[in-house]
């Protein structure tokens, strides 16, 4: 009796995959003839799918968990083999094993510079590079749409097709953005959730999940680097002490240059040349930057007549009064400034309209 249940027990097949490599997406199980005997245990462990088919046809899934294989468990299998009553002798069926877990790390690139248009550089090559994750989420449309019969698949088999979509919508979004060139390096953040959002309907199609996407580098051209950190550098110099540093770098290099006395007469008239510019330059921008004087104003008085304030008067209206005899050197007179009134002769600044009266005619 325990020799019958001893090979009882070695009948009972057990499926299951260990998976020893970090790239393998897809397994399928090898039995010899891909024939299971009845109640052949199913082992699926965490991050695992399991996939049956038979005849190319896809029948049942299993996720993570330890399953007893019958009729009860294999109902599409059951309905596609027409097992009525159950089953006691092996079948065939073709059993992969699905990765569900996250492979990370995976690497991205342009292989030939893309061309974008800047208008400022016209057309401008660049080329990008960056990693991303992915995972399945739908085995069944994953085997249909891209493993087929292969006994194992891995990310190098994927790869490549995964970079073609990739570089597609990294052009299209770099393309519709219609940033500045330098604006692309500076914001890959921004870049890489846009590229992200227009990729998931792609990877989804394979029934897979694009879980991050990162652009670590935007490269350009080396000349066009130089010319773009020249131009923030002017956007952040004083032009005027930028010119006057290198006119007197220059005067320091011509007055140094050891070609000789004819040489350093050159090189000083040079130099006491570029110096003149350069204090021009400042003189003029000295001369630019000094506010012009007040306008003159004129000052108003205040006559007494009669016994009377009178005014306030300016220069043309005292002219008036002298020449009428109203105002004369003794007439009292005052303005804003004065403490009291006080004789018009004591201003100075009223002693003219008298030295412009004629002297009387002589009798």
């Amino acid at each position: 009796m325990g020799f019958f249940n001893k090979l009882r027990g070695e009948l009972i097949d057990i499926i299951e995959f260990l998976d020893n490599t970090q790239n393998t997406i897809v397994y399928r199980f090898e039995r010899h003839n891909n024939e299971i005997k009845n109640n052949a245990k199913l082992i699926v462990r965490e991050g695992q799918m399991a996939v049956f088919i038979n005849e190319g046809q896809i029948a049942d899934t299993f996720t993570p968990g330890t399953y007893t294989l019958n009729t009860q468990n294999l109902p599409i299998l059951s309905t596609l083999k027409g097992w009525k009553y159950g089953f006691n002798s092996p079948f065939k069926a073709e059993v992969y094993f699905v990765s569900t877990k996250n492979f990370i790390d995976q690497k991205w690139g342009t292989k030939n510079p893309l061309v974008l248009s800047d208008s400022r550089f016209g057309m401008i090559e660049v080329r990008a590079f960056g990693i991303y994750s992915f995972k399945i989420t739908d085995a069944p449309t994953f085997i249909r749409e891209i493993v087929g019969t292969n006994m194992s698949f891995t990310t190098n088999h994927i790869s490549e097709q995964l970079k073609s979509i990739i570089v597609t919508r990294f052009s299209d979004a770099t393309g519709e953005a219609n940033k500045p060139i330098e604006e692309y390096a500076s914001n890959l953040n921004e870049l890489s959730e846009s590229i992200f959002g227009f990729m998931h309907d792609d990877f989804a199609a394979y029934g897979m999940e694009v879980t991050k996407f990162l652009i670590e580098n935007i490269s350009m051209p080396e000349e066009v680097k130089k010319e773009i950190f020249e131009l923030s550098r002017l956007d952040k110099i004083d032009l005027d002490k930028l010119t006057k540093m290198k006119a007197a770098k220059a005067m320091e290099a011509a007055a140094e240059n050891p070609s000789g006395t004819a040489g350093m007469g050159i090189g000083l008239g040079a130099g006491m040349a570029m110096a003149n510019t350069m204090a021009q330059s400042m003189s003029t921008q000295s001369t630019q930057n000094t506010p012009p004087p007040p306008l003159p104003t004129d000052t108003a008085y205040y006559v007494a007549v009669g016994g009377q304030q009178s005014g306030p008067f300016n220069k043309e209206g005292l002219k008036e009064l002298v020449a009428k005899q109203i105002l004369t050197k003794e007439t009292l007179v005052w303005k804003q400034g004065m403490t009291d009134w006080a004789a018009a002769e004591s201003q100075s600044d009223l002693q003219q309209l008298w030295g412009q009266t004629p002297p009387p005619l002589p009798k």
